[in-house]
């Protein structure tokens, strides 16, 4: 039995290699001790917290600001992509509605709701003031209430600005602007009409109330507190923010991602500020802070500090868009997973093609059909050699009769068929070995990008990040009712059309290659397909679909290769042969014991 199964104990062997090579080559990031960090900056007395409405903190004394809710003015936000209001109060954005999403695909689902006002469950809000340093007697902070000074509704066309004075010479102003898609600035000043210099700092801030209750708190996918520290991403889950990350840092930002959407506070990517990741346990509130540096004005004059806002969808085109116009690394708030280096120019390369075609069901067999062109000239060498060993497969079943229990004899024999002939076994395993990589990268890709979310192929098939959704469970789509919950026991049971038809394209493909000879060996390679087909018959669709097309044109690759090099496949005589087989087990099973 160890020799039967030698060469699988060897593939297993060096995938664990494999792995334990990737990451001696590329170790995961090491994070800095926060404690160390927060430590260091705080004897440095360059650690400004906001202040409370009522308190003065001096630059090093760790405030926390209250919030307490009222009944402020609000200006509408009226954009292409949202809808919502800015509060007055604090200068806050706090209601935000993604028009272009629905939470599901039923008829009369309500828009993503992503930004909620304090008072609601899950509130998740930005804003942004002043922290005072040198000179002045009080700034704005969180509850401030300002007033509109220019401007009604805030929309790509028409910014707003809100002032406030403080009746000790230094009047505060914001003028808030925001794009077409998803990015807000804030322009804050400050202008001094006392007779002496003042010293304030500028802050900007991103809390959420609690964690989403919606976290799918799934391996592959990232999801929490991320911050961008000189060009290094540092990703968290949750329960890692039981302390302050402290960093001064430029090229940075940092926020908090969900699976779909973010929420992103950009500083001026040349200049050094102050980034922290905080949890507030007494409150349960998760808080970013951004804290810029400190601004000298003098008598008479006017500082003015701009820093942007991300708040919403995690559109490829327009956070690579944005990078482009000097955020650094802003495409790494897309979690490409280990496997960058391959699921970027893969989502790239599909992201084109959904261009081009106008639907991403076609552009994922478009993309099978590209990657199947490229790595053709390493599978045909593997064909040819498969081609060879189906030809040489009566000679085999001869060794195998002749050999007995004989295993070494069996081995020493096949050895030399193989050499007499010319053929390498081991290149069968080159298509598979590739195929591994890109099919995870694909799968990462369908997963997590939100171009696949509700994204429609045809037919049944209305969201290619879902599983398949017919089931025989409703006579595959026939009846009026739904089918089993995804990921439960009976979705496995009753999977859908794809599932299916992805084992048939299993089988028949299976049906090219020489069957092995050890009686082990067969009845797995036989199984594979049908196991197949339950395992994924829960992934997305859209996975689904490419492993069904790459099946489809492996086989028809292989079967025109194999032509080619004089072998002459019988499909249909191999399925005959499956069935004559069945039926005679299944006879042989239900015939009277001691019967001949």
């Amino acid at each position: 039995m160890q020799e039967q199964n030698k060469n699988l104990i060897l593939a297993t062997a060096l995938s664990f290699l494999v792995i334990l090579v990737w990451f001696w080559l590329f170790p995961p990031e090491e994070i800095t001790n926060p404690t160390e960090e927060v430590a260091t900056a705080e004897q440095s007395g360059d650690v400004t917290i906001p202040t409370s409405e009522t308190t003065a903190a001096a630059p090093d004394t760790a405030v926390v600001p209250t919030d307490a809710v009222t009944d402020a003015p609000r200006i509408k936000i009226e954009t292409p992509q949202f809808e919502g209001t800015l509060s007055l109060q604090g200068s806050r954005i706090d209601q935000l509605s993604l028009s272009q999403y629905k939470e599901t695909l039923a008829e009369g689902s309500p828009t993503v709701t992503f930004f909620k006002p304090v008072g609601e469950p899950e509130a998740h809000y930005s804003f942004f003031g002043w922290v005072a340093v040198d000179g002045i007697e009080s700034v704005p902070d969180l509850n401030t209430v300002w007033s509109l000074e220019e401007g009604s509704v805030l929309t790509p066309d028409s910014a707003v600005t809100l002032s406030w004075d403080n009746q000790a010479g230094q009047i505060f102003r914001t003028t808030i602007s925001v794009d077409e898609n998803f990015m807000f600035s804030f322009d804050q000043s400050v202008e001094n009409t006392a007779g002496t210099a003042v010293s304030v700092r500028p802050y900007g801030m991103i809390r959420r109330h609690g964690e989403p209750s919606d976290l799918k708190n799934f391996f592959i996918l990232q999801e929490g507190p991320l911050q961008m520290t000189d060009g290094i991403l540092e990703a968290y889950d949750y329960d890692d923010i039981s302390s302050e990350q402290i960093a001064t840092t430029s090229e940075s930002w940092l926020g908090f991602t969900d699976h779909y959407w973010q929420s992103i506070i950009i500083p001026n990517q040349s200049a050094p500020f102050h980034s922290t990741l905080r949890y507030l346990e007494d409150r349960n509130i998760y808080q970013a802070e951004a804290m810029m540096p400190v601004e000298t004005v003098a008598a008479g004059a006017t500082a003015t500090v701009t820093t942007q806002l991300f708040a919403g969808a995690k559109e490829w085109e327009a956070i690579r868009n944005y990078e482009r116009e000097g955020v650094t690394r802003f495409l790494d708030s897309i979690d490409w997973g280990w496997f960058f280096f391959l699921t970027k120019p893969i989502f790239w390369l599909l992201h084109q093609l959904n261009l081009i075609i106008g639907n991403m069901g076609w552009a994922i067999i478009a993309l099978t059909v590209v990657i199947k062109a490229a790595v053709l000239p390493l599978a045909w060498k593997s064909f040819v050699s498969m081609a060879k060993m189906k030809e040489l497969q009566p000679e085999m079943e001869k060794l195998k009769e002749a050999a007995g229990e004989d295993k070494q004899k069996m081995q020493q024999g096949m050895m030399k068929l193989y050499k007499d002939n010319k053929v390498n076994p081991a290149s069968g395993c080159l298509p598979i070995l590739l195929q591994i990589p890109i099919f995870f990268s694909l799968y990462k890709v369908i997963f997590v990008t939100i171009e696949l979310r509700h994204a429609p192929w045809f037919g049944w098939i209305k969201d290619l990040s879902a599983p398949d959704p017919s089931s025989i469970f409703n006579f595959y789509g026939l009846a009026p009712w739904g089918t089993p919950e995804p990921g439960s026991i009976m979705a496995l049971l009753f999977i859908g059309i794809l599932p299916l038809l992805l084992g048939i394209s299993m089988w028949l493909q299976q049906k090219l290659n020489p069957a092995p000879t050890d009686p082990t060996q067969k009845m797995i390679f036989a199984w594979m397909p049908w196991v197949f087909m339950f395992m994924l018959g829960s992934f997305a669709s859209g996975l689904v679909v490419y492993w069904i097309a790459n099946n489809v044109i492996t086989f028809t690759q292989q079967y025109t290769i194999m032509r080619m090099n004089g072998a002459k496949p019988d499909i249909f005589g191999n399925i005959k042969e499956s069935f004559k087989r069945a039926e005679k087990a299944a006879n042989d099973a239900s015939e009277p014991k001691g019967k001949k």
